[in-house]
């Protein structure tokens, strides 16, 4: 098990020369105006490690609201105060490993108690996203992550998971890291593979506006 300071290190490390998408690509929604509203603390922020843990908590909505950019810019800054016991209320492990494992709950009725599945095989909205689960929903949601970002993960979840005194969070840990984040460490594009392309973008327009 890796101290505390390790993982933080590594998240500092692997998030250093993640790029900021810009202010008007942070939001991921655009209905109603509460994710506006909530993303509103992050504008103009462009250093993620001088963000307050009591903006981070007091702004624990932002986790859902972002857009996958503003989601994997902040992201470093709420592990770290998660890490360093600062906050209260916004969850960035459920945020991580929601999605890849299932738990049935019973739902009493006045004619009936139904069991309902929530997690990886429900459907996240039938009439708005077709057959798409929560388990696909993840996956998508968390690909933003490059090799070196993923690995810092996996080191904050196994560090979330060794610590886990009580075993509440433990099995979804696990499942989130067996599914889906082990192998993003080792499959993922290199930050060095996302920034060539950028530049080779960047390169071929300049090219075709004949600069």
């Amino acid at each position: 098990m890796r101290e505390k300071q390790q993982v933080i290190d590594l998240i500092r490390k692997a998030f250093r020369e993640t790029p900021h998408p810009g202010d008007v690509f942070l939001v991921g929604s655009r209905e109603g105006c509460e994710p506006a509203e909530v993303i509103s603390a992050f504008m103009g922020v462009i250093d993620w490690s001088q963000v307050t843990s009591e903006i981070l908590d007091g702004h624990s909505d932002a986790l859902s609201f972002f857009s996958e950019g503003g989601f994997r810019f902040f992201l470093p800054a709420y592990l770290i105060a998660d890490l360093e016991g600062q906050l209260q209320i916004a969850a960035p492990l459920f945020h991580l490993t929601g999605g890849f494992s299932d738990a049935v709950v019973q739902v009493p009725t006045k004619g009936r108690v139904y069991e309902k599945t929530i997690g990886k095989s429900a459907l996240l909205n039938p009439r708005r996203y077709g057959a798409m689960t929560f388990y696909d929903y993840a996956r998508y949601r968390l690909s933003i992550f490059t090799c070196e970002e993923a690995e810092a993960i996996v080191a904050y979840l196994e560090y979330r998971r060794d610590s886990d005194s009580d075993g509440i969070e433990t099995s979804g840990i696990k499942a989130a890291l067996d599914d889906f984040w082990r192998d993003r460490a080792t499959t993922a594009p290199h930050a060095s593979a996302l920034q060539k392309h950028v530049d080779d973008e960047a390169a071929c327009l300049r090219d075709l506006q004949g600069r």
